[in-house]
């Protein structure tokens, strides 16, 4: 595995990959990988001829508040994943190479408008034009054929997605389902934080999303019944929870779901302690046929 930490060297390896006819596939990180980063660098690497991998915290996606500073941050370890998960290069950009003259000194942005008015993007100001933004510039260094995002971040892949398609990126968006732990669990980097006893009521989340899913298979399409029945589930088996919203979108708009639902996003975001989880699943309604994922 080849380590690239400059602009122009990332830019002149996936030239000279492109130009002998190869497919480029990239998987955006902030690092610290789990095996939800591993499964989406195992599909980079088997749908192209060469996989990157990029790991970088993104400052300007964090609030004020916000973890930026005790985010997890592991580069030996990070190597050593992305080179047994058959990553071929690693893109580690220095600050400079994201942001030339400092973030705060940044002052065009991508704008993700409606698409972060709800969900995280209500409680997280800023969150997606930060995301946007980076996930541009990606774009821009690496040029991949397809880049590949979890399912667990669902609003932030119905943003890129989105971004990809009005921007004119010519990019193939693949979304991998969420890897979960035997639990339930949806893997995440944070998932360190929890103390014993909030890692115990953390799968509430997911049953949740289960409960919900299996409503909407029996014929339950009301978004806010849903909503209610959820969060009443995260209070009983999850005391320690703090709730930031639970809520039924439109898979298109991320708007608020009128009844009955069509093709949905069932989403939930809570804190147990200091650590904000976030989980969904998809509803689709194809031919007829209910998938949810």
């Amino acid at each position: 595995m080849r380590e690239i930490t400059t602009a122009g060297e990332i830019r002149t390896a996936t030239a000279e990959a492109r130009c002998a006819g190869r497919s480029i596939g990239l998987v955006p990180t902030m690092g610290s990988l789990h095996a939800g980063h591993l499964a989406l660098a195992a599909a980079a690497r088997g749908e192209n001829d060469l996989a990157v991998m990029s790991l970088y915290v993104n400052p300007t996606q964090f609030g004020p508040n916000e973890d930026f500073e005790r985010y997890p941050r592991d580069l030996g370890n990070d190597r050593r994943l992305a080179a047994d998960a058959g990553v071929d290069i690693l893109f580690a950009p220095a600050p400079e190479v994201m942001y030339p003259s400092g973030a705060a000194a940044q002052r065009v942005w991508v704008d993700p408008g409606s698409l972060a008015a709800h969900l995280c993007g209500a409680s997280r100001p800023g969150h997606f034009r930060g995301v946007a933004t980076v996930v541009a510039k990606l774009f821009h260094l690496v040029s991949p054929d397809r880049a590949y995002f979890g399912q667990k971040d669902g609003q932030q892949a119905a943003i890129i997605q989105r971004m990809t398609r009005d921007l004119a990126f010519p990019t193939e968006i693949r979304v991998l389902p969420t890897v979960r732990e035997s639990d339930g669990l949806a893997l995440s980097s944070r998932n360190v934080y929890l103390s014993p006893e909030e890692r115990a009521q953390a799968p509430a989340l997911s049953a949740a999303l289960r409960w919900a899913g299996e409503r909407v298979a029996h014929g339950d399409r009301d978004p806010r019944t849903l909503e209610a029945g959820m969060r009443a589930l995260i209070l009983e088996r999850a005391p320690l929870a703090r709730i930031d919203y639970v809520t039924v979108a439109e898979a298109e708009s991320l708007q608020p779901a009128s009844a009955p639902i069509g093709d949905a996003l069932i989403a939930l975001a809570a804190y147990l302690g200091t650590t904000r989880l976030i989980d969904n699943v998809m509803v689709r309604f194809d031919g007829g046929t209910l998938r949810v994922t």
